[in-house]
């Protein structure tokens, strides 16, 4: 776990004020089988397969896959320059996400797409930390990191988890 207690409160505040703002439906499903800010992050380590939507200039859906990786209560993910996904975010970066474990776990978040390391610009500041992680994960050869890839952080303004059975979750990790 890498977050601070800033950081999960921050989450916590998010997940219960998504939850209050959802439809009677969702809460209905979610109310009784969610997680806590401290239980998602210590779920939601290593790489976690993503479900990324994002949108066309025509205004069309688009979904792909990418890694995602939950670090300090938000999703960071990668993906080629070249990519329709990395046009479609310079462009338009509103994006949701999906990671669904089965019907074991579902977290589901809507945000806004910050680029860490943009092609023309500055870096984020929190870039060469993150960076290191994406080497170490990855490997330092895995990429050519300057030209090859364009990395992002999904600031979340809505974000729920489905989680029916927690002490199975907890049961899976490694």
């Amino acid at each position: 776990m890498r977050e601070t207690t800033e950081e999960l409160n921050r989450l916590q505040a998010l997940l219960d004020a998504s939850l209050s703002r959802s439809t009677t439906h969702l809460r209905s499903i979610v109310a009784e089988r969610t997680l806590t800010a401290k239980q998602l992050t210590e779920i939601l380590t290593g790489m976690c397969t993503l479900a990324l939507s994002t949108v066309t200039a025509k205004g069309e859906p688009r979904i792909s896959g990418a890694d995602g990786h939950f670090l300090h209560g938000e999703w960071y993910f990668g993906t080629a320059r070249s990519a329709a996904k990395a046009r479609h975010l310079a462009a338009r970066p509103a994006a949701s996400v999906a990671h669904m474990r089965g019907e074991d776990l579902g977290v589901f978040t809507h945000g806004t797409v910050e680029i860490l390391n943009p092609e023309d610009g500055e870096p984020a500041a929190d870039w060469p930390d993150l960076l290191a992680y994406f080497k170490d994960f990855y490997g330092d050869d895995a990429f050519d990191w300057d030209n090859d890839v364009v990395f992002y952080r999904l600031h979340p303004h809505w974000m729920t988890v489905f989680a029916p059975d927690v002490a199975k979750l907890t049961a899976e990790r490694p």
